[in-house]
């Protein structure tokens, strides 16, 4: 007990104490010893320690033990008396008269500390001390030049005196230092930084000559020339550096290196930067592994905000490996967020200079030059990645979406038609027949889906495309046809099957759909699509009892299906809607719609800051779900402010959403497809927002 209380009261054998120095005699006055067990303790501690201080009079720590143990009695007198004599009987032992110091008020620990210097002059720790305790900034210098006579080869020492010291009477001092503590490193580079260029370099090669095999000097040497803009010089001084310190038998860590090359790039020094990632980012990385450790690296330093120490590693790799285009993706990415205009663009001709096969570096280089409006170059670049790639689904596509979206139909068009002739794939029939839809030529869309449906009989959408054109053009049976043609050829397709069921419920009523579904879910029983369809079937149709029994069927064939656990949760009985979450969150407490349906209901709870954290939750769940966004949407509207609100737009936006039920429906809508996606998110929270009003929801 009271060794650990001894032990509280000074932070280390040196005495630092952690008692407030100047109300330490009333805070010892203070203390009250009650217990008996203490009263005792200290009895036997005493009797203890004198036999120690009795027997081995030369043991220092039993005199630094025996005064705090006074100390802790509150007989600081007697403490200080111990101590003195611990003094006397050690006078060489530093932690004694360290201990005397700290027993005594400034004045006298001064004096102290004076004595202490005349018995063991060379004591860098009694040195600093007796610096410490003078009030005046000059008396410390004084106290340090002096420290700085008897202990000349302590670095601490000089240290300490040259931070206290101006510009030019620490280049002085730092000039004497490194004669006297050449192996400092911290002492050359201290010099270094203080000295014109020229003294600059000199003061570095008298470093590398002292201390061969330090790093540190070399690299600064580069920084300093490249500070002077000798780039030239840097790589050279690089380069000689790995070969000096490997000759003097140095090795060469990599990792240690690439954190060099981040701090020279934080010291804005980003050609030094480079020249240490292209000398020693390829030591030790086995040939097969090449490829993946620098693109590791990469991502590393790209996760530390360290832009010039990736952008340097992708440069080095693609010197390795020119025709790699993941490494070029990688290389363009980082130019596209951390770059500007013109090194994107560098960059992503390069890329395609390299790798003309590979189709994402042309789109990605036409995108660049759309999205800064310069569409006949963006065109230029598509021509020339047909002549790389003639039969290329992807140039062909993207080169009718631009005019597409320049609204340059009739070129559109006749791209279209050639792509179907020269790269006639399912995905290319599609586009064409959009383009007809969207230029409201329904007529010539079913013209198209029906050689589309001639030619890729097993792709679903062309069977839905036409069986909605056919709908547009109130031709129910022909519409029933394709959908009927469409479900022999795709029986897995779930949303052919709800598009059946659909028009068998506009056409011929609940129980013909109903039907249709029955089969639909014959054929694909674990669709949660299917089964929620059905459950909405019988609520539309005012069939409540059917409809819950269907839940409570469609959940145990399902019971992984947020899907259908978040409608179960929405659609309860407000009494049953926290039980039926609790049960929802056990089986996927994971899913996107289930956490949104939770943050709905402390909505309806008026707890709007956890709604908000559940929603953030949904959302970084799954940010692809637009559904799950406008949801979110709707309640900042209604529960937020016009910052949360715009937070929100700008989070979506980035996130790209593509998915959701109504998500879909709307995005998708031919008069829909310029909105911008905070055009849709509104569209869809609205119809949220009525649709929860439906259900007696907040």
């Amino acid at each position: 007990v009271l060794s650990l209380k001894l032990d509280k009261m000074s932070d280390s054998v040196t005495g630092q104490t952690v008692v407030d120095p100047k109300g330490y005699l009333t805070d010892l006055n203070s203390i009250k010893i009650n217990s008996e067990t203490e009263v005792g303790d200290i009895k036997k501690a005493r009797l203890l320690l004198k036999s120690v201080t009795t027997t081995n009079p030369k043991h220092a720590p039993g005199w630094i033990a025996a005064a705090r143990v006074e100390e802790f009695a509150g007989k600081i007198l007697q403490a200080r008396k111990i101590i003195k004599t611990g003094c006397e009987t050690c006078p060489d032992s530093e932690d004694v008269w360290l201990e005397a110091a700290r027993l005594q008020t400034v004045e006298h620990a001064a004096t102290i500390l004076a004595n202490a210097v005349h018995h063991i002059p060379h004591s860098v720790k009694i040195w600093l001390k007796a610096a410490d305790l003078e009030p005046d900034k000059d008396k410390t210098k004084v106290v340090l030049r002096r420290a700085l006579e008897h202990v000349p080869n302590s670095v601490k020492l000089w240290r300490t005196a040259i931070e206290l010291e101006d510009a030019a009477d620490a280049r002085i001092m730092l000039g004497r230092a490194v004669e006297c503590v050449p192996h400092s490193v911290d002492m050359w580079l201290a010099l270094a930084r203080l000295e014109t260029y020229d003294n600059a370099r000199k003061v570095l090669n008298q470093a590398r000559n002292a201390i061969p095999t330090e790093p540190a000097i070399w690299i600064t040497a580069a920084k300093l020339e490249e500070a002077h803009n000798n780039t030239e010089q840097v790589e050279r001084i690089i380069e000689k550096a790995i070969q000096s310190l490997t000759r003097d038998q140095v090795v060469i860590d990599r990792e240690q290196w690439l954190k060099e090359a981040e701090a020279a790039e934080i010291a804005l020094s980003p050609v030094t930067c480079a020249a240490i990632v292209r000398n020693t980012v390829w030591r030790g990385v086995e040939d097969d592994d090449r490829k993946r450790t620098w693109l590791d690296d990469a991502s590393s330093c790209l996760s530390r905000n360290a832009i010039e120490t990736a952008r340097a590693v992708y440069a080095h790799a693609l010197t390795v490996f020119p025709a790699k285009k993941g490494i070029w993706i990688a290389a363009c990415e980082l130019e596209r967020k951390h770059g500007n205009r013109e090194s994107h663009e560098l960059m992503l001709r390069k890329a395609v200079s390299y790798c003309p096969k590979a189709e994402i570096l042309w789109l990605m280089a036409a995108k660049e030059k759309w999205m800064a409006g310069d569409v006949p170059a963006a065109r230029e670049v598509l021509m020339e990645a047909f002549a790389a790639n003639p039969d290329s689904e992807a140039v062909w596509l993207a080169a009718a979406k631009l005019e597409w979206e320049n609204d340059e139909y009739p070129r559109a068009r006749l791209l279209l038609q050639k792509a179907c002739a020269r790269a006639p794939t399912s995905k290319v029939w599609m586009k064409r027949a959009l383009l007809e839809r969207e230029c409201d030529d329904r007529a010539a869309e079913l013209q198209t889906l029906d050689q589309a449906i001639e030619s890729f009989p097993g792709f679903a959408k062309n069977y839905m495309m036409a069986g909605q054109a056919a709908q547009a053009l109130k031709d129910a049976v022909r519409a029933k046809t394709y959908f009927q043609n469409g479900l022999r050829r795709c029986p897995n397709s779930i949303p052919l099957w709800k598009l059946t069921a659909d028009l068998e419920k506009s056409t011929s009523g609940v129980v013909k759909a109903r039907s249709m579904l029955e089969l639909a879910r014959l054929k694909n029983p674990k669709s949660p699509d299917l089964w929620l369809q059905a459950v909405r079937l019988e609520k539309e149709a005012k069939h409540d009892k059917m409809a819950t029994n269907l839940m409570a069927k469609a959940i145990q064939e399902c019971p992984d299906s947020g899907l259908l656990w978040a409608e179960e949760i929405l659609t309860s009985p407000r009494p049953q809607r926290r039980a039926k979450s609790l049960e929802a969150l056990k089986r996927c407490d994971n899913d996107p719609f289930v956490i949104s349906a939770v943050a709905k209901l402390f909505v309806d709870e008026h707890k709007y800051p956890k709604a908000r954290k559940w929603y953030n939750r949904a959302v970084t769940l799954d940010e692809k779900i637009g559904d799950v966004w406008a949801s979110f949407y709707a309640f900042e509207i209604a529960h937020g402010e016009a910052d949360t609100q715009q937070d929100l737009v700008r989070r979506c936006e980035a996130a790209d959403p593509k998915y959701g039920e109504l998500w879909c429906a709307i995005s998708k809508d031919p008069t829909n497809r310029k909105c911008e996606k905070e055009e849709i998110l509104k569209k869809v929270a609205s119809l949220i927002m009525a649709r929860d009003k439906e259900i007696n929801f907040s």
